[in-house]
């Protein structure tokens, strides 16, 4: 079983007793605004047993797991694997609830599952793509050690409103030998 853990999280797979404090956690349209379609708001009690349950049922290597604090999730983390000649690079995402904001606790699941990306799915490259209106994820994903790569102008519609995503990524040589102070 997958267990990451950091100097305050525990990353590990998504459990049924982790439904309660998903829909506490996810039901928050700051939450949704700045993720996937997929991801809806509301977020009812179906939706988190729905997400767990596709969750626990993917195959090890786990690719999605819970952020927790003293085992209670408080967000989510994955990656996904391009296909073809993309196979080598994982798509990040990841968003943790508004009570947990502010304490670090995103660049510290980012790093954990940047580096469990590299060294057990060994993907080459991880990238993450940011809509233009979401400075915090900006910040999250400089201080991981991911680099702007670029901005895919008009290249999201959420909510009806036409953005611009920003591109940033790690590549397995840099992220594994950097000064994780810095």
């Amino acid at each position: 079983m997958t267990v990451l853990t950091t100097r305050s999280l525990t990353l590990r797979p998504w459990r049924a007793s982790d439904v309660s404090a998903l829909v506490v956690h996810a039901n928050d349209r700051r939450i949704s605004q700045n993720l996937r379609d997929r991801f809806p708001h509301p977020y009812g009690r179906t939706d988190a047993e729905s997400w767990v349950e596709f969750a626990s049922s993917l195959p090890p290597p786990h690719r999605h797991l819970a952020i927790c604090v003293e085992d209670e999730a408080i967000g989510s983390i994955g990656i996904d694997a391009f296909e073809d000649v993309h196979r080598r690079t994982g798509e990040l995402g990841y968003w943790i609830g508004a009570a947990c904001w502010g304490r670090g606790y995103a660049t510290e699941a980012v790093v954990a599952m940047t580096t469990y990306g590299f060294e057990t799915l060994e993907f080459a490259r991880i990238q993450a793509a940011v809509f233009e209106w979401n400075p915090a994820s900006t910040r999250v994903l400089s201080k991981a050690g991911y680099r702007f790569e670029g901005t895919l102008r008009s290249h999201v519609v959420k909510d009806g409103r036409l953005g611009d995503a920003l591109l940033y990524a790690a590549i397995r040589a840099e992220h594994l030998h950097r000064d994780p102070d810095r």
